[in-house]
């Protein structure tokens, strides 16, 4: 009798993410894809292509926590990635680091979730008083009720410890500064202030400071995707490191790195 024989199929390859949040950010590596096309939902732009062979969706994902948390949620759902890397640059909290050096985020962490005490009108704001607010915490109010006093805490998200000892690995190739790692804070505020700076420093760890790397671990976090921020300091008040938009660029090539040997010791 005829017959026919169908082979089994593979199963796609599953991409590697990049996120950037704005254009200095995100196109230089996505300048580096081959066979690229791209896509567009909400304020995210995706550009779809690959290096070496595999899979990459580059996601400029626009700035701050929201624009980052919609992109990533739509990231996963639409291109289901192994894992996702949020790079760009950032400004120092820490003294001892300068312009050029990379954060590897060990953890991250939102730095803008807050409660603060009770003040009378008139007796003024106390932001060296306020207390951390872990939204995560509980499906219960984090401001008022039972429920409020186990949100006092600070919550971190972990970066992935594969990635961050890969790109450690890698760091003597990387000329533009030293590659470290520490915890980025992440909220929608630019401070200036050095006491703040500081404070934040002190009480939450933190190694620098931008606008997008935990709220895009929070979304990772939620549908198990292993996840990793990687900053570069564009500047730092704190030693008068002047900023330096060429960083951008100078972290998405240390990224390609990372991301190379990555889909090299797949094959292995």
């Amino acid at each position: 009798m005829k017959r026919v024989e169908v082979a089994s199929q593979n199963a796609p390859l599953q991409p590697i993410m990049i996120q950037g949040p704005m254009p200095i950010e995100a196109e230089y590596f996505a300048a580096l894809l081959d066979n690229t096309t791209t896509e567009y939902s909400g304020n995210a732009v995706f550009y779809k292509g690959t290096l070496n062979g595999y899979p990459i969706v580059v996601a400029k994902t626009g700035k701050g926590l929201e624009n980052t948390a919609a992109a990533t949620a739509i990231g996963i759902e639409r291109y289901h990635p192994r894992l996702i890397i949020n790079q760009g640059t950032s400004g120092g909290h820490d003294p001892s680091l300068k312009v050029g050096d990379i954060v590897l985020g060990e953890r991250s962490i939102n730095a803008s979730n807050f409660k603060t005490p009770k003040l009378a009108q008139g007796e003024g704001s106390q932001p060296f008083n306020w207390l951390p607010m872990d939204l995560m915490a509980s499906e219960g109010s984090a401001g008022e009720g039972s429920s409020a006093k186990d949100a006092e805490k600070l919550r971190f998200y972990l970066g992935d410890k594969q990635l961050i000892n890969l790109a450690l690995s890698l760091s003597k190739q990387y000329k533009r500064g030293n590659v470290v790692k520490g915890t980025i804070g992440s909220g929608n505020f630019w401070n200036n202030e050095l006491d703040r700076i500081a404070w934040l420093h002190k009480n939450m760890g933190t190694s620098v400071e931008e606008m997008e790397t935990a709220s895009a671990a929070q979304i990772a976090h939620a549908y198990h995707v292993p996840f990793l921020g990687i900053r570069v300091l564009s500047n730092n008040i704190t030693n008068h490191g002047e900023y330096d938009p060429t960083t951008a660029k100078d972290c998405q090539a240390f990224v390609e790195k990372v991301v190379r040997a990555y889909i090299s010791a797949l094959s292995e």
